[in-house]
């Protein structure tokens, strides 16, 4: 299926884009390579939007229309088998992760997948394994990354600036499932979601904690359903934002909540607190890092500033102080021309497509790439199993099999 739609060359060595999964997040991966060449015209690859695929059809052709892909389909194997395609998005439910990331391996298709990568850490690791020899160049969506304030603060964090870390605390509060009338969307299903908020929430907590702070090695966590029956959405359309009333209850099968303390290798505590039925803020997605010569504090509500305290500042001027984004931070000069302009939330992905499209070029995966997801399906393996023995569990290895071939 073909619609007419010409294909920016930008003057530049193509790379044939599928998008796979026509939802929010998919329309929000097509735009971001869109604006990659406007934000990043130094970029050594140009993105070609070659294919779109959904299992709805209305949505797949609506979707190809809207950002010009050259074509659609729905079913996914024929967008990855495209000849024209070269790369791909991954932006389905999480029970379709594993079988097309093998897709995408052993097709040779380079992959940009949104975490956590399988429903459940061992299918994490089957990706990983798969395409660990295979020369697939890798990203994965942990975004909140790319902020520059967040950016700055891994520089401080580096350069010594807070000294010896001594605490980490991290959050990821948000309300879309606050209210008992919320649709039981796919996320609620253990069967196609997997695990609840400790694979799409803690999953981001844990990979930022691990990216600013170093390795965890040891974690205890508690995880529980906060409301257990929810009203059954129209399947493939509705999802966990819809209200939905008098409808026909169904089962939550997976956590709304979790609660960890962990310990980094390098001897360092970490608490971390994660919900989608918190009341009081729709996105805090936020931490706290605090050392032996000061201590600075983000959160994605407010995410083009930074909390920074100096212990050893003068008395006068103790306490925290606001740090505003400015062209000095990470990769705020491509988007904004000056301090105090704010950043948002599409940028961030926008920067994600310019990582991906960078590791094709430079064949070589780069920071977060499927090892990091790995790095974190290991701890929430490790979270999952103290869910059981409600006690300490080491951080270990996850043991997988090859891939059937």
């Amino acid at each position: 299926m073909t619609i007419d739609t010409p294909a920016a060359t930008h003057g530049k060595r193509q790379v044939g884009i599928a998008v796979l999964g026509a939802g929010w997040m998919g329309g929000l991966h097509a735009s971001s390579y869109l604006k990659v060449p406007q934000h990043y015209p130094d970029a050594p690859l140009a993105p070609r939007l070659v294919i779109v695929a959904d299992q709805l059809e209305e949505r797949a052709r609506a979707t190809a229309e809207r950002y010009g892909f050259e074509h659609w389909t729905t079913d996914p194997t024929e967008a990855i088998r495209h000849p024209e395609v070269d790369a791909a998005s991954l932006t389905t439910p999480n029970a379709s992760h594993l079988p097309l990331a093998l897709e995408l391996a052993a097709a040779g298709k380079h992959f940009w997948g949104e975490k956590p990568l399988g429903r459940y850490p061992e299918e994490t690791a089957a990706i990983a394994h798969a395409v660990a020899e295979t020369g697939v160049r890798t990203t994965v969506g942990y975004n909140y990354r790319q902020a520059p304030m967040v950016a700055y603060a891994r520089e401080l964090i580096a350069a010594g600036e807070l000294g010896e870390i001594r605490t980490y605390r991290g959050v990821f509060l948000v309300d879309y499932a606050a209210a008992a009338q919320r649709a039981l969307s796919w996320r609620f299903s253990s069967e196609v979601s997997g695990l609840g908020v400790l694979g799409d929430l803690m999953s981001h907590v844990v990979d930022m904690a691990q990216s600013l702070a170093g390795p965890l090695d040891a974690v205890t966590a508690l995880g529980e359903i906060q409301i257990p029956r929810r009203p059954r959405g129209e399947p493939g359309r509705g999802d966990q934002f819809n209200l939905v009333e008098g409808g026909e209850l169904g089962d939550v099968e997976n956590e709304d909540y979790v609660a960890s303390l962990a310990r980094f290798a390098s001897g360092a505590t970490a608490s971390f607190e994660v919900s989608r039925t918190n009341v009081g803020h729709p996105v805090r997605m936020a931490f706290e890092v605090r050392g032996s010569k000061g201590a600075l504090a983000w959160d994605f509500e407010r995410m083009n500033e930074l909390q920074l305290y100096y212990a050893d500042a003068a008395e006068q001027a103790s306490g925290f102080r606001t740090v505003l984004a400015g062209p000095a931070h990470g990769e705020f000069a491509r988007f904004q021309p000056n301090q105090g302009n704010a950043m948002s939330y599409d940028d961030l992905k926008t920067m994600e497509a310019a990582t991906f499209l960078r590791a094709i070029s430079e064949g070589r995966d780069l920071q977060p790439s499927v090892a990091d997801a790995l790095a974190t399906a290991r701890v929430l393996q490790a979270m999952r199993r103290s869910f059981d023995s409600r006690g300490w569990e080491p951080v270990v290895p996850i043991e997988v099999a090859a891939p059937a071939t």
